[in-house]
Parts: structure tokens; C-alpha cells; sequence
């Protein structure tokens, strides 16, 4: 089974995709929002979350430290979402609606930052992504249990051209 690879144009190969980059740049889709990310375990924490935002909002995102990302243009045009418990804030570029990252609910001192604006990264290069639940929230069980893999969310490509 492949696993975690991707496709690169460089004679049609598939390339393996490096998982241990800790630092990469990063931005939205109008580049009004540029940020450099330090990453707690590269690609490594790649995951989805079935609570209602991140159910609609659809993206993969990876851990950094909140120390982890520094901005380099447009911290200005961050907005702000905010709901229900209000723990967790969740930025999006004001111009072109992208989300970038989130302070965690699940860990305070952490940010999970959205994969596809990182820099030559795409959420297609992963066959599988675990999707923690969000539902059943770590934060709301009497006995603090950590998070739980509810599933796997699988992208297969079609070799066919």
C-alpha cells in the first residue's frame, strides 16, 4: 500500500513526501496573510475533527507550539471565530475567507495549522488522514480522556489520464 507520497512533475514520478520538515512558509490564497510555522512533529499530526466547524470548514490540519508561528505580512488582516465554549479561536484571512489556524481547544498551547496553505503542500499528497472526534470533545469527558480516532478519511487516485 502507498502511503504518504506524492505527486511531483518531475519526469512523472511519485516522490515521497517529506513528513519530518519542522519549519516551512506558509500563506492564504491571496497572500495577504504570510506566516513562517515551526512544526511540533512535521507532518506527522495531519488530522481532521468531526465537530461542526471543522465538519463544514473541511481542512487538515497539523500541530505547531503557539510560539510556532511568526507572521511576516498581514497579521492586521486576521479575523477572529469564536463559538460555543469560546476556547478555541479559529483565524481566517479577512480578504479571500481562507482559515490558517486555530488555537486548540483540545490543547491551549498549541495551534493547528491549516495543511494546504502551507508552502508545497497540498492535502492531496495524503492517503490517509485520522479524524479525531469532535464531537465527543476530550475537553468533555469526565475523566480526561485524550482524543479518539473516530476514522480515517482516504484520498485514492485515479491513475487513469
Amino acid at each position: 500500500m502507498r502511503h504518504w507520497y506524492r505527486w511531483r512533475i518531475e519526469g512523472m514520478n511519485l516522490l515521497p513526501l517529506n513528513k519530518d520538515i519542522s519549519q516551512i512558509s506558509a500563506s492564504c490564497h491571496c497572500k495577504s496573510i504570510r506566516f513562517h510555522v515551526t512544526l511540533t512533529d512535521g507532518l506527522h499530526t495531519a488530522r481532521r475533527c468531526t465537530c461542526s466547524y471543522c465538519s463544514m470548514r473541511g481542512a487538515i490540519a497539523v500541530s505547531a507550539n503557539l510560539d510556532g508561528i511568526k507572521f511576516i505580512e498581514g497579521e492586521e488582516s486576521l479575523s477572529l471565530y469564536q463559538f460555543n465554549t469560546m476556547s478555541a479561536k479559529h483565524y481566517f484571512c479577512s480578504k479571500c475567507g481562507i482559515y490558517t489556524h486555530h488555537q486548540r481547544r483540545s490543547n491551549p498551547n498549541q495551534y493547528g495549522v491549516n495543511l494546504a496553505c502551507l508552502e508545497g503542500i497540498s492535502p492531496f499528497d495524503f492517503d490517509e488522514v485520522p479524524v479525531y472526534d469532535g464531537i465527543r470533545h476530550p475537553a468533555d469527558k469526565e475523566n480526561g480522556a485524550g482524543p479518539h480516532i473516530t476514522g480515517i478519511l482516504k484520498y485514492m487516485r485515479n491513475n487513469k489520464r
